[in-house]
């Protein structure tokens, strides 16, 4: 049965519009609530989507005008984003929190790996052609995290007890791990770009969750007993975590399904 939210909506209305400032093209994707009083604007950093949620008996004009009159805020916030590191050479990728520069090595063999230089810098080299270096790098954060994440789950939960069920490695935008009422828990691979206490104190937090499905005092004290260092993860959160989602993207990635992209006006 459709939400009393989607009964306002009518059948011509797109699912996003054009904002125009400066020049600049900010493509804001429009999303009903049946709670909304009023219109707002957000930027989620995790996806770089400009979203204006509208009240249920909004029109598509009132939309467009609040859009266009916050042209100015909506590039604002835009151009606040993290700057984009896409998986190429040359960028720096925080593994376990440490930086490394990514090295192509075309003619060697192998996939990805790690090696510090004659300099001492830490080195991400990929092997292979070019069009598949993004890929790889993808594909090699992503065994990493997901080996580093079993094994910390498995040591937390026999600290405790428990037995896990099922694991999976996802690229989530609006937390870091989740547990759901089947016992299954689930994290973002880019855990594995944070220092190894975060990592470390995530698993915790959802293994926690298998004894303690809420976050209620006795949670909170089951997870500091597992995890000493849960203060310390949880300010690195705070002050670092939205950073972690810029890597992997490419700056005004236009071929991107996205609409929070922005491009410039020909001409």
């Amino acid at each position: 049965m459709p939400s009393r939210a989607m009964l306002y909506r009518r059948p011509s209305e797109p699912q996003a519009i054009e904002v125009v400032f400066d020049q600049e093209i900010y493509l804001v994707r429009l999303r009903r609530h049946r709670q909304a009083r009023r219109y707002t604007l957000r930027v989620q950093a995790a996806t770089r989507d400009v979203v204006l949620t509208m009240p249920p008996r909004g029109t598509l004009r009132e939309a467009c005008d609040f859009a266009r009159k916050h042209g100015g805020w909506i590039a604002t916030r835009m151009c606040r984003l993290p700057e984009a590191a896409p998986f190429a050479p040359g960028t720096v990728l925080p593994l376990r929190g440490v930086p490394h520069r990514v090295v192509h090595r075309r003619l060697a063999r192998g996939t990805v790996w790690t090696e510090v230089g004659s300099d001492g810098e830490r080195l991400m080299c990929v092997a292979g052609d070019p069009p598949h270096i993004e890929r790889r790098i993808r594909d090699f954060l992503h065994r990493e995290a997901k080996r580093d994440l079993e094994a910390a789950a498995h040591a937390y939960a026999d600290q405790i007890g428990v037995a896990l069920k099922r694991i999976s490695i996802r690229d989530q935008t609006s937390r870091w791990g989740s547990c759901s009422t089947t016992g299954a828990l689930s994290f973002s691979w880019r855990l594995i770009l944070a220092p190894r206490y975060v990592l470390d104190y995530l698993a915790a937090h959802e293994v926690s969750h298998l004894i303690e499905m809420n976050h209620s005092a006795r949670f909170w004290r089951l997870l500091h007993r597992m995890c000493p260092d849960m203060r310390r993860a949880k300010v690195w959160l705070d002050l670092n975590g939205a950073d972690l989602h810029r890597y992997g993207l490419w700056p005004d990635d236009l071929g991107s399904t996205r609409v929070g992209r922005r491009r410039s006006i020909a001409g």
